[in-house]
């Protein structure tokens, strides 16, 4: 259920930096906007495709890799408000939503860890 939720919100995030990325200057087409909408679209595919591989250690390290994508496109947000590409608003409404994603996917990767980590203390007592 909580990967559903994830997948859902990471998707709809990738669709609104998307959008945000058409304002960019054309001669950002080839840099600052093809990086941003690689890691944008990282995020949501890792998360499908971490989950999809059915193993739970799999399944964390592709909600880590979407992790650091998240944060590489936060900041190049963040550099594109301060060149004036998006405006200050429209970089708060990004940040704000990506810093949900970002607590979430936080979130499943420390319950996964802790899931890991009890499963191997009761291998240790056998």
């Amino acid at each position: 259920m909580a990967t559903s939720i994830l997948k859902q919100k990471a998707d709809k995030l990738a669709h609104k930096g998307y959008d945000l990325t058409h304002k960019f200057p054309k001669e950002e087409l080839y840099c600052l906007t093809s990086q941003i909408r690689r890691a944008l679209l990282s995020v949501p595919a890792n998360i499908v495709e971490g989950y999809a591989r059915n193993r739970t250690k799999v399944f964390l390290n592709h909600l880590e890799t979407s992790y650091g994508s998240l944060s590489e496109v936060k900041y190049f947000m963040n550099f594109a408000c301060k060149r004036g590409y998006i405006a200050k608003e429209e970089y708060m409404d990004f940040y704000k939503d990506s810093e949900e994603v970002s607590k979430i996917i936080w979130s499943s990767i420390n319950t996964i860890y802790k899931k890991l980590n009890s499963a191997n203390r009761d291998d240790d007592q056998y």
